[in-house]
């Protein structure tokens, strides 16, 4: 007698806690497109973590029905990399703002992205620090006024999908908070992903700095004959200043970190090994040595 499968719906990832974003945030419908992919793609509950930082989105772990770490400010990822290789079998997920990943947490993508760790991470840019009242963050546009900087900013801001792609992350996409299905559906390639994915999510501030009219604008669909795997092909298309293209940019499928692990070490151990002969294998005789 086989045990069937059980559906879940929506409604079984949302936790008891409300959100309390500003109404009208970006945010809102991050939130929504994570529940409906966690949803389709059956997860468990109990088989998803989600780590945070500091800021707006910060708070996203209390509102899914998961495992959660809210850390510290631009920690996200070293948080979610611990997760990962503890418990290999758990959908882990690292979500932040423009300024805890970019700014303070700005070394950790690079380690992320070379290591290929098996962890999607969802950036909400808003181009803005909203939680701490409006001071520019490493997205805003130049010249820039706000309370915070009165004068104008003076730094140009960066480009996340052309930074990611540099670093060779092997799944790089971005969405608009104004399309939250085509987020589900990046957020579901990015967990079927075998390494790190990198989601790019314009997400506006309504009260300090509401993008909206932008994405009216300029939010225009990756081209239906992108190669995905094609890198030059992709740093073209976010180097383009006219256009804010949402899609897939880039994906290449070579194994994730904790795969690399299995192969490199399950040889070597077997159930025999105690504690002891593992350590003298490992921190006293290489492998290759043995």
């Amino acid at each position: 007698m086989t045990t069937a499968t059980v559906r879940r719906r929506v409604s079984d990832y949302k936790s008891d806690v409300k959100p309390i974003w500003c109404p009208g945030c970006g945010n809102y419908a991050v939130l929504s497109a994570l529940y409906r992919a966690l949803a389709d793609l059956n997860i468990p509950p109990e088989k998803v973590a989600i780590a945070s930082g500091i800021g707006c989105s910060g708070r996203f772990p209390a509102f899914v029905r998961a495992y959660g770490f809210h850390g510290v400010h631009g920690r996200a990822l070293p948080l979610a990399t611990g997760i990962k290789l503890g418990n290999p079998e758990l959908t882990v997920f690292a979500v932040g703002g423009d300024g805890d990943a970019f700014s303070i947490g700005g070394g950790h993508i690079l380690h992320a992205a070379r290591r290929n760790v098996d962890v999607t991470y969802i950036v909400m840019d808003n181009r803005i620090y909203g939680l701490t009242k409006g001071q520019p963050s490493p997205t805003s546009a130049q010249d820039m006024r706000t309370k915070a900087s009165p004068y104008g900013t003076m730094e140009s801001p960066m480009n996340p999908v052309a930074t990611l792609l540099s670093y060779y992350a092997t799944f790089v996409a971005r969405g608009v908070s104004t399309d939250p299905r085509m987020i589900a559906e990046l957020i579901k390639r990015a967990v079927q992903h075998p390494g790190f994915s990198f989601i790019h999510v314009v997400s506006p501030c309504v009260s300090f700095n509401d993008l909206y009219d932008m994405i009216k604008r300029r939010q225009t669909p990756i081209p239906p004959d992108h190669d995905v795997t094609d890198h030059d092909a992709a740093m073209d298309l976010t180097l383009d200043r006219e256009h804010l293209y949402v899609g897939v940019f880039y994906q290449d499928d070579r194994p994730g970190y904790v795969e690399m692990l299995r192969r490199k070490f399950e040889p070597y151990i077997s159930p025999d090994y105690t504690a002891r002969t593992v350590i003298e294998r490992f921190c006293v005789t290489p492998p290759n040595e043995g």
